[in-house]
């Protein structure tokens, strides 16, 4: 009996070894998806925040040019707090809502735009980079000047 169970311990010698080498890049690729994953989420989180802070500077400007500019700033403000590296990003703001006469409801409406690079995952299959888009509107005051 002993000599039945060290012969197949012999036999098994490696396959440790084996099963290690087979694993590992399985192991490896199964880690890179979800650091990816983790980091799409959170910077899909912050487009939608660095939208949600462009529209917000917008309603409290007076003039749809101090609207664009006051979005423009909140919005690239946003991404680099967030230390969110854009590609190319982009500050889109509808402000038609200030074309209503004052005392009726009206808001403006901020798009945002960020193409994020994922090359420094280098993980096959998965794109380079990925672009995303968030929008967000906010109230004007009704009474403003």
């Amino acid at each position: 009996m002993n000599r039945l169970r060290h012969r197949l311990g012999d036999d098994e010698r490696g396959s440790a070894t084996i099963e290690i080498v087979i694993l590992t890049p399985a192991v490896l690729l199964l880690l890179g998806l979800i650091i990816f994953a983790g980091r799409l989420q959170i910077a899909a989180g912050a487009v939608e925040y660095a939208a949600a802070s462009a529209a917000r500077e917008a309603s409290l400007a007076r003039t749809p040019d101090g609207a664009r500019t006051a979005a423009t700033a909140a919005g690239t403000d946003s991404l680099r707090n967030q230390d969110l590296r854009c590609v190319t990003r982009s500050v889109v703001l509808d402000v038609s809502g200030f074309a209503r006469p004052v005392g009726q409801p009206a808001q403006v409406t901020a798009t945002v735009t960020c193409t994020v690079a994922f090359d420094d995952l280098a993980i096959p299959g998965l794109p380079g980079s990925k672009t995303l888009t968030a929008q967000a509107s906010s109230a004007l005051d009704r009474y403003r000047s």
